[in-house]
């Protein structure tokens, strides 16, 4: 080396080592073998899923073949895996099952809360599989339950929990979520084949599939759909700026994108940008005997339980405020005097509001009215149909079949000085029970306000439903209580279900009929165009007339839309003259600008028309 001026660097030498490292591979005086660095990198390769996947290991594995004697004998099975049309197929010394346990919960873990059930899960699980699983290796617990991932770490700790976390500490494993269409696994001996029932029925509807097509005519979404179909391949310069900031919030999932704002956050459908699209699913969320024709909050809440769109607010409020049937039936918000609080009940069904509708239709069973039950905390509804000359032992029974059986006996009742509930019968049945009864104070008659609130909406719910057959209502009760508790209330955030799981009467007739055109302004009056079969004077008070919303002025509603009980437009507008829209002013300023402009009035649906208005909607 000296003669050939060759030099060496003593820090990079090493000399009389037994094992040296040269060109990928380790050398010693009994031979040459793998870098033991590359073998562990092969080994904890993750298991292939596709051919592509397959290829890519098996080039990785190839480093391998010098150095073990019939490589390729031993990848035989998975390089024919590469040829067309070949199939994977399970054979033995692929990973298999080596145990399955379950048992029923016992009369006391029938009650834990579902988080505490997924834990015991956990739990059982680690003691019937202890002799495998106790030690210092790591392993890893698949759950479709994803709170159990951060349930050792969080602060807040039941005392159930607090106890089971020295046992869990005798374990190295961390848990990984897993939906529970893919663990299959863990729900093998709960679903064997002799389990299935004979004929399952199906509600089968098409809007996914619409929503797939959709994606193909959107250019906003098809890069996205385009991207996460190709996985790791997939190429982000295709992608504008504000998608690649945004891509973390989606995922594909069946042919179909959803969104989530946070990780924690339960998917919902991306809605692409088709108008026909939206607006069918407000119809179903809004407009349906199911939903009820729920106000903006609850009806928003509904649609975004499951889809989601840019802007979707703005959607829902716009199509609840243009719904013809709610203009109609719901009266214009107005402040109330302030009311006196309660105390808030410790927990659900702890204290209950009740109080009586009348006026009702008379139904096929003589039926007049409802009997209401509000539960004060999570403001469920319970609603029983009751006669006009209902008494207080006749209304004892409905409240245990529609209250007590389902959920106890609250500890406090609120209700108005109705002598139904402070007569005998009620004084001596809360005393036997230990109930104490709460009255409404004498100087402050809204006490129950609750009530009377739920009581509204009920009203207007059985408008928009029964206004074609009114003597029906009694029938759409059990609807109208369903889609009063699964609507969100505005108080609790949640809803009712997930936080427990002889005369003809007007009531149900629309309060408003219209629209008509505003003629002259007379300071706060208004005279507008009547049709000539209404034996009524034009003139109205402007506090009588509020706005009209066109429903139609959307480009995929039509008058078919607004459902059956969509009364007929007025005899101007058949005549053939233009629809006008409906104004309210909401000050004096605004109504000046609203008559100058010949805009269009509701007038209120009451008996100053005369029996013969009530039909002759416009």
């Amino acid at each position: 080396m000296r003669t050939s001026k060759l030099y060496a660097n003593i820090d990079k030498c090493v000399f009389a080592a037994e094992e040296i490292k040269v060109l990928g591979c380790f050398v010693s005086r009994v031979g040459v073998r793998a870098d033991p660095g590359k073998v562990k990198a092969i080994a904890a390769w993750p298991t292939p899923r596709s051919q592509k996947d397959l290829r890519k290991w098996l080039g990785l594995a190839n480093y391998l073949h010098k150095y073990s004697a019939g490589y390729a004998e031993l990848a035989r099975p998975l390089s024919d895996l590469l040829k067309k049309d070949a199939d994977w197929m399970d054979d033995e010394g692929h990973e298999h099952v080596i145990s399955f346990q379950s048992r029923q919960l016992k009369a006391a873990e029938r009650n834990y809360p579902v988080h505490d059930k997924e834990l015991l899960a956990m739990k059982y699980a680690l003691v019937k599989f202890r002799v495998h699983l106790l030690g210092t290796r790591p392993f890893v617990i698949y759950t479709d339950h994803a709170s159990l991932r951060t349930a050792t770490n969080s602060p807040h700790l039941s005392q159930r929990m607090a106890r089971w976390l020295s046992f869990f500490a005798e374990y190295n494993f961390r848990v990984e979520y897993k939906p529970g269409k893919l663990n299959v696994l863990a729900d093998a001996l709960s679903r064997r084949p002799d389990y299935d029932l004979a004929h399952v029925s199906r509600v089968m509807t098409d809007l996914y599939a619409r929503i797939r097509l959709a994606y193909q005519m959107d250019e906003n979404y098809t890069p996205l759909e385009r991207f996460l179909s190709a996985g790791k391949d997939a190429e982000v310069d295709r992608l504008s700026p504000r998608q690649c900031a945004q891509i973390h919030h989606y995922e594909l999932a069946d042919w179909l994108l959803h969104y989530r704002v946070d990780p924690r956050d339960p998917p919902r459908v991306v809605v692409p940008n088709d108008e026909d699209l939206k607006y069918d699913i407000l119809l179903e969320a809004h407009d349906a005997p199911i939903s009820g024709h729920l106000g903006r909050e609850k009806t928003y809440q509904m649609v975004s339980q499951t889809f989601w769109w840019p802007r979707m607010y703005k959607w829902v409020a716009h199509y609840v405020k243009t719904c013809e049937t709610c203009q109609r039936v719901k009266p214009s918000g107005h402040a109330s005097a302030p009311l006196q609080s309660l105390p808030v009940p410790a927990d659900c069904w702890k204290s209950m509001s009740l109080d009586f509708v009348f006026g009702l239709p008379v139904d096929d069973k003589g039926n007049t009215g409802i009997l209401v039950f509000v539960c004060r905390l999570s403001k469920m509804v319970h609603l029983a149909p009751v006669r006009e000359k209902v008494t207080g032992k006749q209304a004892a029974p409905l409240f245990l079949d529609s209250v007590f059986r389902y959920h106890g006996l609250p500890e406090t009742i609120v209700s108005d000085r109705d002598p139904r509930f402070t007569g005998a019968f009620w004084d001596t049945l809360f005393q036997l029970l230990g109930t104490k009864l709460t009255m409404s104070t004498a100087d402050h008659s809204q006490t129950d306000g609750q009530t009377e609130r739920v009581n509204r909406v009920l009203e207007d719910t059985l408008r928009s439903i029964c206004a074609e057959a009114p003597r029906s209502w009694s029938d759409q009760l059990p609807m109208v209580e369903f889609a009063l508790n699964n609507a969100v209330h505005a108080s609790t955030g949640f809803t009712p279900l997930n936080l427990n799981g002889s005369v003809e009467s007007n009531k149900l007739k629309h309060r408003f009929i219209g629209p008509f055109a505003v003629l002259a302004r007379h300071g706060t009056a208004y005279t507008i165009d009547l049709p000539k079969s209404m034996a009524t004077h034009p003139t109205f008070y402007m506090g009588r007339l509020k706005r009209y919303h066109d429903p139609l002025g959307l480009p995929s509603r039509t008058e078919e839309d607004q459902g059956e009980n969509s009364p007929p437009r007025n005899e101007a507008e058949l005549s053939g003259q233009p629809e006008l829209p409906v104004s309210k002013p909401a000050s004096r300023t605004q109504a000046g600008t609203h008559a100058s402009h010949t805009k269009g009035m509701t007038v209120p649906n009451g008996k100053s028309l005369g029996h013969s208005t009530m039909h002759l909607m416009a």
